[in-house]
């Protein structure tokens, strides 16, 4: 049984994001074996966005899986997937966007992208490793970054631009130079750590919301279990007959944000599209939100004296 995710317009070009997507980012990355299998499996349950980025080198075997679904039929054409990949740091160089963005293509066998990413606001030495060491640290150069993320639209290599981990200030800064504004600001979001600051920013701002670690990211180099063990969210789970997951992404829903999840187990990866023909109640929305909050990725490899951000508060504005 394929499953029908709905989809929201996003940004000024009426461009609309699948509500559920599909991730690819598998720790420690590099880990894409199987990951072919995996995709065409998702696309056959009706998955249609894909979530890769530069960093998670998923992008090849994302692309071949995408060719073979094409090949076999299972989507009609390429119009009907939204592909979502991300610019890293150490090409956050305002003459390096658009050719990271070409081997993305490439790596994907793709002509466009549907959404193309600013990984995080900061900017790395090119030659730079994943974890960077201090001297790798440089000052991020926002307008000029973005100018080259605008080039990928006029050249017809991404239909939408937009950002990651974007504070409500880093965002504010970005509207009111850029020519064309962010379409969406993918940052981690779950009952445990609800950006309801952002959200209500983004919201005035015409800026799509996208959720990553909707339950909180365990089995990354950051994430834990508070999702997961959550009382609230297993008490709800357990009087509704819906698992801990189910509860994460049936909220995040419905609070207007896209989805991004990750699971590579066939049973959840189906479990979690069974989300769409249910919802919560009021007062099962309001123990939600009284879930003490805790932001989960405090991005600890890109803190320095020596770098831009000499702290946690200074990164996130605050907003923490």
């Amino acid at each position: 049984m394929a499953y029908n995710i709905p989809q929201l317009p996003m940004g000024s070009n009426g461009k609309s994001i699948p509500l559920l997507g599909f991730g690819t980012a598998e720790y420690p990355l590099g880990n894409t074996e199987n990951l072919k299998e995996i995709v065409l499996r998702a696309i056959e349950l009706g998955y249609r966005h894909f979530d890769t980025a530069a960093v998670y080198q998923s992008e090849k075997p994302l692309g071949e899986a995408i060719a073979e679904a094409l090949k076999l039929g299972l989507v009609k054409s390429r119009d009907d997937l939204f592909i979502t990949s991300k610019l890293w740091c150490n090409d956050a160089h305002r003459e390096r966007v658009v050719p990271a963005l070409r081997n993305s293509l490439r790596n994907l066998q793709l002509e466009y992208l549907d959404l193309y990413l600013l990984h995080w606001p900061m900017t790395l030495r090119p030659e730079a490793e994943i974890l960077p060491k201090e001297e790798d640290l440089l000052p991020f150069e926002m307008e000029s970054v973005w100018e080259g993320m605008e080039e990928c639209v006029k050249l017809g290599l991404a239909k939408c631009i937009g950002v990651c981990n974007f504070s409500c200030k880093k965002l504010d800064k970005l509207l009111a130079t850029a020519k064309i504004p962010p379409a969406v600001d993918q940052v981690e979001m779950n009952p445990v750590w609800q950006q309801k600051k952002l959200r209500e920013f983004c919201m005035e701002k015409g800026v799509h919301v996208s959720a990553y670690s909707p339950l909180g990211g365990r089995g990354t180099a950051w994430g834990s279990n508070r999702v997961m063990d959550c009382e609230v969210l297993h008490q709800i789970a357990t009087a509704r007959g819906k698992t801990i997951a189910q509860v994460c992404l049936r909220w995040a829903y419905e609070q207007g944000v896209s989805v991004i999840m990750k699971s590579f187990n066939y049973e959840r990866m189906e479990q979690n599209l069974r989300i769409f023909d249910w919802s919560l109640s009021p007062e099962e929305l309001q123990k939600i939100s009284r879930i003490p909050q805790v932001r989960g990725c405090t991005l600890l490899g890109f803190i320095s004296n020596k770098g831009p951000y000499k702290s946690i508060e200074e990164f996130w504005d605050g907003e923490i």
